[in-house]
């Protein structure tokens, strides 16, 4: 667990990298907040609270007396939320810090080419 964030924040985005790297399935179920608690050693409630915030984004819903489910569509959605995510978090603070700089998009595509090939 990252020290820096809240556990249930933690949970959730455990939930969403396994369902970006397909180890959860769209319609696939989800293990239950007991078992969140048991395997991370935590309180029944903090591993709610993180599934519930996934709940609450439409990634995940409950079937009634079954337990919790990725829903359809629900990659899609977390991959979007994470590239819009990506652009405030990396690629707009960098544009900035280079406009500083004078340097251009084209010569920053330049710089992203050489240190990827």
């Amino acid at each position: 667990m990252d020290e820096g964030r809240p556990i249930f924040q933690q949970i959730a985005e455990r939930v969403e990298n396994d369902i970006l790297t397909g180890a959860l399935s769209e319609e696939g179920q989800v293990p239950s907040t007991n078992e969140f608690a048991l395997y991370y050693r935590i309180n029944p409630a903090t591993a709610g609270k993180g599934v519930n915030l996934l709940v609450e984004q439409g990634i995940l819903y409950k079937r009634r007396g079954i337990g919790m489910f990725v829903a359809a569509g629900a990659r899609e959605r977390i991959s979007a939320r994470r590239r819009e995510m990506f652009v405030l978090e990396y690629i707009a603070p960098m544009l900035a810090e280079a406009a500083s700089l004078g340097i251009t998009p084209h010569q920053i595509s330049q710089l992203i080419e050489e240190e990827t090939s």
